[in-house]
């Protein structure tokens, strides 16, 4: 048996795993329409919209306006923490609770102590402030500046969490997909964030994955005090992640795609989308060069020598790569036919994959000079440090 058709053969052994053994997380089956989350009811409970806001002057009008337009029936109050911002967040969010129909206020967030991460900083202040308010608040989403919600989302989302019980609540949002940039790495992003945390098993209560996407997550405001609170993740930079690890403890949680919650930020250009990835993928990896070293290792079997073998190599090592190569292929059209692109893009998806593991190098590179979590200008290697 010659080394080529050993290669080839894990490979295809690797993908064939995946497609029938890791929770069908290439189907994207679980989505966010479900109607009866959203039927007629009496006791809609009271939620706390929590949005850190750092330069998002141009978002917060989207926004903000999508989640004044929501057809809510329970009381909807929004918090929006100004996270030391210099393009007139703060001037913009005024305006918008001054004609505001909803309870809109805002907050002068304070610059992060020592251990805290940004993000994770502007969170707890909007939640002290929401916990502060004269209502007794029973779930907190907490969203990105730059999402904007259909007119039924939250409703929807509220529903599904009051009837399944989950403490944590979250949508995968619909990423902006039209320049070349978007079109050739947005769907890849979320078809790798579904290989690490399959949606199956993160929904699953007696599995221990966990996971969310951090531009909307639905908290059930008691269980995150009982899990210790935001401050049990201060220093997180993958926020979302490390509070859906939080919060399995304390009950189920759910994670899902969305058609009707979309994110407004383009990455118009490759480097956009680079800055983007690089700012928390060494800190995927924990920041450990092992790590780093077996992820170059198992991307290189996984997705390069398929196309590499099938396309090079001699008989039968070629067959048995090429045939590695088409599931891989087979495993991307769900995700791509989500975001309705061309399935022209499937058979490319080592070149994808190549792009992204150069986004890690270079976070890795970045962590290494001391700017790695860089975001916004603010820097946070110390974070990356501890």
């Amino acid at each position: 048996m010659t080394p080529s058709l050993v290669i080839a053969g894990l490979a295809l052994g690797i993908w064939l795993y995946l497609i029938l053994f890791r929770g069908g997380f290439w189907l994207a089956r679980e989505r966010d329409q479900d109607e009866a989350a959203s039927q007629p009811r009496s006791d809609w409970p009271n939620l706390a919209v929590v949005i850190p806001a750092r330069d998002e002057a141009e978002m917060l009008p989207l926004s903000v306006g999508s989640l004044l337009a929501q057809d809510y029936a329970g009381k909807l109050s929004i918090v929006i923490v100004d996270d030391g911002s210099s393009d007139g967040t703060a001037k913009v969010a005024n305006a918008i609770s001054a004609d505001a129909t909803r309870d809109v206020r805002l907050i002068s967030g304070t610059p992060p102590p020592p251990g805290w991460a940004g993000k994770v900083w502007a969170m707890q202040q909007g939640i002290a402030h929401a916990e502060a308010a004269n209502y007794a608040v029973d779930y907190l989403l907490l969203t990105d500046a730059d999402i904007e919600y259909a007119p039924s989302a939250v409703t929807r989302l509220v529903g599904r969490a009051t009837v399944s019980r989950t403490v944590l609540s979250s949508l995968m949002v619909k990423l902006n997909c039209e320049s070349l940039s978007e079109r050739a790495l947005i769907p890849a992003f979320v078809f790798f964030f579904q290989m690490l945390y399959p949606f199956a098993w993160v929904n699953w209560r007696g599995a221990s994955t966990a996971a969310a996407a951090g531009g909307s997550m639905l908290v059930e405001r008691l269980a995150l005090a009982r899990a210790g609170g935001i401050v049990s993740i201060s220093s997180a930079l993958i926020d979302d992640c490390a509070l859906a690890k939080l919060m399995k403890r304390e009950g189920p949680i759910w994670l899902g795609l969305s058609r009707d919650v979309r994110s407004l930020r383009s990455y118009p250009h490759i480097g956009d989308l680079r800055r983007m990835i690089a700012r928390s993928a060494y800190s995927q990896l924990r920041y450990s060069p092992l790590l780093l070293a077996a992820t170059i290792s198992g991307m290189a079997l996984t997705f390069f020598a398929p196309p590499v073998l099938a396309l090079l190599g001699g008989y039968p090592a070629n067959a048995v790569a090429a045939g590695a190569w088409a599931l891989m292929t087979l495993a991307y059209l769900p995700i791509l036919s989500f975001y309705g692109l061309s399935l022209v893009w499937a058979p490319a998806l080592p070149l994808i994959a190549l792009a992204y593991l150069a986004f890690t190098l270079d976070s890795a590179f970045q962590h290494w000079r001391g700017r790695g979590g860089v975001w916004k200008g603010r820097s946070q290697a110390s974070l990356a440090k501890r």
